[in-house]
């Protein structure tokens, strides 16, 4: 398999992480995004869109992360991951839609602004984070894993962007159940890190 990706994308380490947490060999592609090879046809070909990671697997072709999130779980047949019960898999499911919605439109609009000078709005975005992560901390309570009893794709889509908040100046000190949760994610044998950049609170 082929991952194209960038190392200062969540997006795209969401899906490294995966295919590093179930042990699939794979080879990194790096999309120079400041050169805009992601808007390039060559890439275009690959993902309309224009966005990583893409995931080549031989003649298939999966853009979007949560998407291939979903790929590999299915692909692999590990049903810890992506549960087959349907209430299992709504839970998952409820958890991909924060990641694609709130987190992108919060903790990661928020880092972009610092990352990649971004414009959007310290003053909309950085609340619009905190409001979705005091969701999650109160989610977290009493519990280890955010969609089940045992790490799920939920956790690899989320992990990412709350992870690297503070980059975009959102403290993650007021919620020790989202800061010991990330901890367990780290734990995980097989996880690699996301990139860190000193910027904003991670200065």
């Amino acid at each position: 398999m082929k991952l194209y990706h960038h190392p200062l994308s969540g997006h795209a380490h969401r899906a490294r992480l995966f295919l590093s947490l179930i042990g699939i060999e794979h080879e990194l592609v790096l999309v120079d995004l400041a050169k805009k090879e992601h808007k390039e046809p060559q890439f275009l070909a690959l993902n309309p869109f224009g966005q990583v990671p893409v995931l080549e697997d031989g003649g298939t072709i999966i853009s979007d992360s949560n998407a291939i999130l979903v790929y590999l779980a299915k692909k692999t047949g590990r049903t810890e991951w992506l549960p087959e019960d349907p209430e299992g898999a709504a839970a998952v499911q409820r958890w991909l839609s924060v990641a694609a919605g709130q987190i992108a439109h919060g903790p990661a609009q928020a880092r972009l602004i610092n990352v990649f000078k971004a414009p959007y709005r310290p003053e909309e975005v950085i609340p619009r984070a905190h409001a979705i992560l005091t969701l999650i901390e109160a989610t977290l309570a009493g519990r280890s894993w955010i969609a089940a009893g045992r790490p799920t794709i939920a956790d690899v889509a989320l992990y990412s962007y709350v992870a690297r908040a503070p980059e975009g100046d959102v403290d993650l000190q007021p919620y020790p159940g989202i800061r010991a949760w990330l901890a367990r994610i780290e734990a995980l044998p097989g996880f690699v890190d996301f990139q860190k950049t000193p910027v904003g609170l991670a200065a």
